[in-house]
């Protein structure tokens, strides 16, 4: 499965600390992400990462456009609650995974329970709506 990564600035320490915890789940998938998480993660995990571009040169807009192409398969976007810097973009992304049925977790909690029913098997309806089981392709 795809899997794009996201974070706030206040929340890409705990993104980071997420990945380490659960590395050996998401070294089984392709996982994507926004430039500076994503070498954040890459860097403390060692997992390879696709890059997009950072938020303010729009990686959010690359990520759900790869969501409205059915590209991507679960969405791990940290929201830091007490910051509304991110707010557009966080309702852009939210707001494509709705209407393409994709997985989204806007905290840690929702995260973990995305997590272990992907580690379970319990997300693989995905493939089911996408049969051709094909990479991310940046």
């Amino acid at each position: 499965m795809n899997i794009a990564l996201m974070s706030h600035d206040n929340k890409k320490e705990l993104m980071v600390q997420f990945c380490i915890a659960y590395c050996g789940i998401l070294s089984k998938h392709t996982i994507c992400a926004t430039n500076r998480t994503g070498h954040l993660v890459a860097e403390a995990t060692g997992l390879p990462i696709q890059l997009f571009l950072s938020h303010a040169h729009g990686g959010s807009q690359q990520i759900g456009a790869r969501i409205a192409y059915d590209e991507i398969d679960m969405v791990l976007f940290f929201n830091d609650a007490n910051s509304d810097t991110l707010d557009k973009d966080l309702h852009y992304i939210a707001s494509m995974c709705d209407q393409h049925n994709v997985p989204f977790a806007s905290n840690v909690a929702t995260a973990e329970m995305l997590i272990h029913g992907l580690a379970r098997g319990d997300l693989d309806w995905r493939e089911v709506l996408k049969p051709r089981n094909t990479p991310l392709k940046v």
